[in-house]
């Protein structure tokens, strides 16, 4: 008889040259268009700053356009907001993710009886 419990659990990452997309950049990516902060949304993320900025050139240089433009300050101070190629990217592969596990559910029920 079949473990009910069993599931499969699918990740989606995109590669160029190296792997340069994927759901934790999506994540970084979602939270800075929310906090309109790359700083603020590291530290939600408990990530170092460097890191983030080191995940986004990477994934810039293989995709062939810019995911952040700084805001320069005022009095609220500076940040960062996602260019429209990154946005339109983003809602694309979070389409795709959801695409992709949905096959995927219905593969391992059909295939694993899960």
């Amino acid at each position: 008889m079949p473990n009910k419990q069993l599931r499969c659990q699918v990740s989606v990452r995109i590669f160029g040259e190296e792997k340069c997309f994927g759901p934790g950049v999506a994540d970084l990516l979602e939270r800075v268009d929310r906090l309109h902060s790359l700083r603020k949304a590291t530290i939600e993320m408990d990530m170092a700053y460097s890191k983030a900025w080191k995940i986004v050139k990477i994934a810039e240089s293989n995709l062939g356009f810019s995911l952040l433009v700084s805001v320069t300050g005022g009095k609220g101070g500076g940040g960062a907001e996602l260019t429209p190629d990154a946005k339109s990217f983003l809602a694309a592969y979070r389409r795709f993710e959801e695409s992709v596990r949905s096959y995927a559910d219905e593969a391992f029920v059909e295939i694993m009886g899960g």
